[in-house]
């Protein structure tokens, strides 16, 4: 019996591969609370902790006499005692499991753990695959908190045993899910039709809608009529939509949805609805450097304009006109309806300050106000009711330059002027500064104009022409050919500084203030004056002569 029971024991031992490392099939032969035995036909039996058969729900489903697979670590460890390890025969078998997977890219199921650098770690029976953030889902997703301990699907798409390196795909398995049913949804989809959707991913230009195995996009002009700084505004993630279909690009699996669609247009006969003039209130839903935006009404904004937020101020900084939800009374100035937009003005609801001024003044009163700005071509003068007048360089004296008076005067200084004009629809009130006084030479050109001869003293000679003083601020210039009768190469050589001259106005030009005066004019005039004088002499003597003769005459034939 004995020897019976030896041979039988070798033969076992023969059927049985001895090396360490090596996958066998073992008997559980019994179970405590803190170890399992199982026997593979050794001498001894191998104890293996219970944790190691632990399964999903944390309890060990194990039952003595059942078969299960276990890795030898070790035939003899010197006391007799074979050790046997369950998990890494469970890690042995995972690793065929893999490598059967990923040559039939077949899917193979694991637990999400959580999150590494770059993506997140899947454990497959013991075995931690990298799972890439690109590939979690089928579309972009900020995190995968939600499927942390949840069991996925998967496909191995990278694999190396000796290094233990996997990488999985959960997007490949959720494409391929959806890929025949994506396919018949994406053929049933016709241009204007309206589905329900779930908002699955939200950008800055829009958000991505599930359909239910093909997502949309709404982008972000296409959720509301009115302007919208983020989705989230409108939609968040998660959330039932109904939306419609815009556009379908079926070679690229491309779907452009729309929300707005859904309900009327706002723009449409909007020109009727609110007229060139029209006052109405409205809110304000952005501010720029460049005006504000306010809604007029759901879907319909229209731009007030720096420009048009206040009568006088030039340099309006419009986060401190309004600001964002404030109601504010606008007027309709314009409304282009192809290119939806609304030209709208705030200033427009209160007083013109420009019609007040003209209401109470007019052209020729005189004024006086402070001194605003001083510019090259001018200087700015504030005058009531907040508005501004001109000044111009032209108008500061009657006999100096512009520029020279200009540095007279200095910011802040209080002065008098009188209106030139008033234009209201341009914003401009013209000022004169020279015309507080009488303009010395309009009075004397008034006295004697064009043909009189006047008298002055020569205060400058050229070569060319000299300059004649004719009264205080009025001269006049006298060109060499008009010197003399005789030809005058050099006027220095005719006339000298502080000569007295009598000259014949020739050319009078008000508006650039200048007379020319000629000599030689004056002497033909006086000649031609004496000339006639002197026949006028000779014909009236002569007319005496024969008076007398034709009386003798007479006397004479009346005597015989």
């Amino acid at each position: 019996m004995t020897e019976s029971f030896e041979a039988l024991f070798e033969e076992s031992v023969q059927t049985i591969d001895m090396i360490p490392g090596s996958i066998v099939t073992g008997t559980v032969v019994d179970i405590d609370n803190e170890s399992v035995t199982v026997h593979v036909g050794l001498k001894s039996e191998g104890v293996i902790p219970k944790e190691q058969f632990l399964g999903p729900s944390g309890e060990v489903d194990l039952s003595v006499g059942d078969q299960v697979r276990v890795q030898m670590e070790v035939v003899d460890d010197g006391f007799g005692e074979t050790r046997l390890s369950r998990e890494k025969a469970k890690r042995a078998e995972t690793w065929d499991m893999l490598a059967d997977a990923y040559e039939k890219e077949t899917p193979v199921s694991g637990t999400l753990v959580g999150r590494v650098k770059g993506g997140f770690t899947v454990d497959i029976n013991f075995v931690r695959a990298f799972l890439p953030g690109s590939l979690l889902d089928a579309r972009p997703v900020r995190d995968g908190v939600n499927l942390e301990g949840e069991r996925i699907d998967v496909k191995v798409i990278k694999l190396d045993p000796k290094r233990a390196n996997v990488v999985v795909s959960r997007r490949a398995v959720l494409e391929a899910e959806n890929s025949e049913e994506r396919e018949a949804l994406l053929k049933s989809l016709e241009e204007g039709k309206v589905l329900k959707g779930v908002v699955k991913n939200l950008k800055e230009y829009g958000a991505f809608v599930d359909l239910g195995g093909i997502d949309g996009l709404l982008h972000i002009t296409d959720m509301a009529w009115r302007r919208i700084r983020h989705p989230n505004e409108i939609v968040e993630v998660g959330q039932e939509i109904e939306v419609k279909v815009l556009s379908i690009d079926r070679e690229r699996n491309r779907i452009g949805l729309g929300m707005k669609q859904l309900g009327d247009d706002p723009w449409v006969n909007i020109s009727r609805r609110y007229p060139k003039g029209t006052k109405l209130p409205a809110t304000v839903t952005n501010i720029t450097d460049y005006g504000c935006f306010a809604e007029i009404e759901p879907g319909v904004e229209g731009l007030v304009h720096v420009s048009e937020m206040d009568w006088t101020n030039r340099n309006v900084i419009p986060s401190k006109v309004v600001a964002v939800s404030q109601e504010v009374e606008v007027m309709v100035l314009d409304i282009d309806e192809d290119r939806r937009r609304v030209s709208l003005g705030i200033k427009q609801c209160r007083d013109n300050p420009w019609v007040a001024f003209s209401k109470l003044h007019s052209p020729g009163d005189r004024v006086r106000g402070q001194i605003k700005s001083i510019t090259d071509f001018g200087i700015f003068i504030g005058l009531f009711g907040h508005v501004d007048g001109l000044a111009h360089l032209s108008d500061l004296s009657w006999s100096e330059p512009g520029d020279v008076v200009l540095r007279r005067y200095s910011k802040g200084e209080e002065v008098d002027a009188v209106i030139l004009d008033i234009d209201v629809n341009r914003e401009r009130i013209a000022l004169g500064i020279k015309q507080l006084e009488s303009d010395v030479f309009a009075d004397y050109v008034a006295e004697n104009g064009q043909g009189s001869v006047v008298e002055g003293t020569v205060t400058e000679v050229g070569s060319r022409q000299a300059v004649i003083s004719l009264a205080k601020g009025v001269e006049g210039v006298l060109s060499v050919s008009e010197i003399s009768h005789d030809h005058v190469d050099d006027a220095r050589y005719a006339v000298t500084v502080g000569e007295k001259i009598s000259a014949k106005i020739v050319t009078v030009d008000v508006r650039n203030r200048y007379i020319s005066l000629s000599v030689k004019a004056r002497l033909q005039q006086d000649e031609q004056a004496a000339h006639e004088a002197y026949r006028a002499k000779e014909e009236q003597s002569g007319t005496a002569a024969k008076l007398g003769d034709l009386i003798k005459s007479q006397l004479s034939r009346s005597s015989k």
